[in-house]
């Protein structure tokens, strides 16, 4: 190994270990589940903005969305993160402080037990649907993050994919079974800051290599679509194509909606310990997002000013364009031993935007197998040392399945993402707004809401989209939009709610 390479490694191991001490320092606060959990809702605005907005992000920010403006163009990672952008801002404005509030006056404290409390379900089968729903999308999410790390460690050393992306999700798995919620929440903070970090010093150092703001604007003009809002980059024709119009637009900014239904999110809502405090994590966050998805997207038009520069050979498929930042920090490293160790920090600030979201996910998965269907749905007595073990069992057992699922190298970390978000979005994301703001919801319009909506979107994604024109729209949206008639109808057409689930919702008001 060449010193550029050690110090590189050396920067990423250290930082990986600061990582396990974080999880190991917290694994003694753990007192009972709901510390596990939710961090006794003890967390600060800071931790509760920063980390909600680094596990939202995920290899997504880093990886996903660079590539794809590098391949195709601005068209769809600008609309997508518009429609994200908007979304983030919103939920914080109007889920944070309601769900923080009705949460803790119900005592919930997982998404699924807030829908089986709100509605009064003493059969716990919404919650188990609610729970099957996070497991089953969680794990192709999660498979994003462990592919985005193998992906990482192969392009840069040679390491082989499947041995790296294994060492990796152990890691992750490690600090998340020990430290829980707080430990999460603690690491997602500190590789906020560390993502932050890379994306300025790659965007910086990557426009004086292209040559300069004007070489880089020049080269993405060179491309036929690349810098347009309506049209996109076909690399296999060398011209512009038609992103769809109109209707393909309303569809990626369909993205937004996602948020209202994100567990591992909705989490940070309710874990906050001071609900008055929800004003500086909404700013903090919302700043923060925009700054960070721009940035992204900018480094993929950088990144293709490099190559024109004949710094870097052209990237010619997704799963290659997804490395571009991963490359540019190698082009870092070679200007010595303190750019090699910046090189080893950019680097880790992409492993910390995959591990930030994979943490988040699998414990909010594990939450649902102990909580929600063994002791609520199965009705199993256990106490919080069982609750535990079993949650950790469940981390792992997830953390196995999502590294079968990212087994193939060349699978696209974007492609993934947006379905596994569409998947929570469809599920959730009208669900939550209607058992906040709408008092006459009832159980049986929960039920056919979270059901419908999660099933369109296979039905869509599968289905329909592949019939193309005006039918090839993100699932995500004729997802939400088919959840939220069904919650309509199918409460209008059911007994209202009893007196004391309208108290109780007036008490969150």
């Amino acid at each position: 190994m060449n010193t550029i390479n050690f110090c590189i490694m050396a920067a990423m191991v250290i930082y990986l270990l600061m990582m396990l001490a974080v999880g190991f320092i917290f694994s003694k606060n753990n007192g009972d589940s709901t510390d596990f959990y939710l961090g006794g809702r003890k967390m600060g605005p800071l931790v509760t903005a920063m980390s909600a907005e680094a596990s939202d992000m995920s290899s997504w920010l880093l990886m996903g969305l660079p590539g794809l403006a590098y391949l195709a163009g601005i068209c769809e990672p600008f609309w997508t993160a518009l429609g994200l952008g908007v979304g983030t801002y919103l939920n914080w404005l109007f889920v944070a402080r309601r769900l923080r509030r009705y949460s803790s006056n119900i005592e919930a404290f997982t998404v699924p037990q807030f829908f089986a409390k709100r509605f009064h379900d003493k059969k716990n089968g919404l919650s188990a649907i609610a729970a099957l729903v996070i497991i089953i999308f969680f794990v192709p999410y999660t498979a994003s993050g462990f592919a985005a790390c193998g992906k990482l460690f192969n392009s840069l050393f040679g390491v082989d994919y499947t041995v790296a992306m294994i060492i990796s999700a152990a890691i992750i798995v490690l600090y998340t079974i020990t430290g829980g919620f707080k430990a999460v929440s603690t690491t997602d903070f500190i590789q906020s800051i560390v993502m932050t970090i890379a994306l300025i010093t790659v965007l910086c150092y990557g426009i004086s290599v292209a040559g300069g703001w004007s070489a880089v604007v020049a080269n993405a003009k060179a491309l036929p679509g690349h810098i347009s809002l309506s049209n996109y980059y076909d690399a296999a024709t060398g011209s512009a194509a038609s992103y769809g119009g109109i209707i393909a637009i309303i569809s990626t900014l369909a993205w937004g909606l996602g948020y209202f239904g994100m567990p591992h999110i909705l989490l940070r809502f309710m874990a906050i310990e001071d609900e008055n405090k929800l004003v500086l994590s909404r700013r903090v966050a919302s700043v923060w997002v925009f700054i960070a998805m721009g940035a992204a997207i900018v480094i993929g038009m950088v990144g293709l000013g490099v190559t024109n520069a004949g710094a870097l050979e052209y990237l010619d498929n997704s799963g290659a364009a997804e490395t571009i930042m991963i490359r540019m920090a190698g082009l870092i490293a070679e200007n010595g031993v303190f750019a090699a160790l910046l090189g080893g920090v950019i680097l880790a600030g992409v492993l910390a935007a995959t591990m930030s979201t994979a943490d988040s996910q699998m414990l909010a998965a594990a939450s649902s197998v102990s909580e929600n269907i063994i002791v609520e749905f199965m009705g199993k007595k256990l106490d919080d040392k069982k609750k535990l073990a079993i949650a950790r069992i469940a981390i792992v057992a997830i953390a196995i399945l999502g590294v079968v699922f990212a087994m193939d190298p060349n699978s696209s970390v974007f492609r993934i993402v947006s379905f596994a978000w569409a998947g929570f979005g469809g599920a959730f994301g009208a669900l939550v707004l209607f058992s906040l703001f709408w008092k006459r919801t009832t159980i049986q319009g929960a039920y056919a809401g979270m059901i419908s909506g999660g099933i369109m979107v296979f039905v869509w994604k599968f289905g329909i989209k592949p019939l193309g024109g005006a039918f090839a729209i993100y699932e995500l949206l004729p997802a939400f939009i088919v959840s939220a008639i069904f919650i309509v109808v199918v409460s209008l057409l059911t007994k209202e709610p009893d007196q004391s689930i309208i108290d109780e919702f007036e008490a969150a008001k």
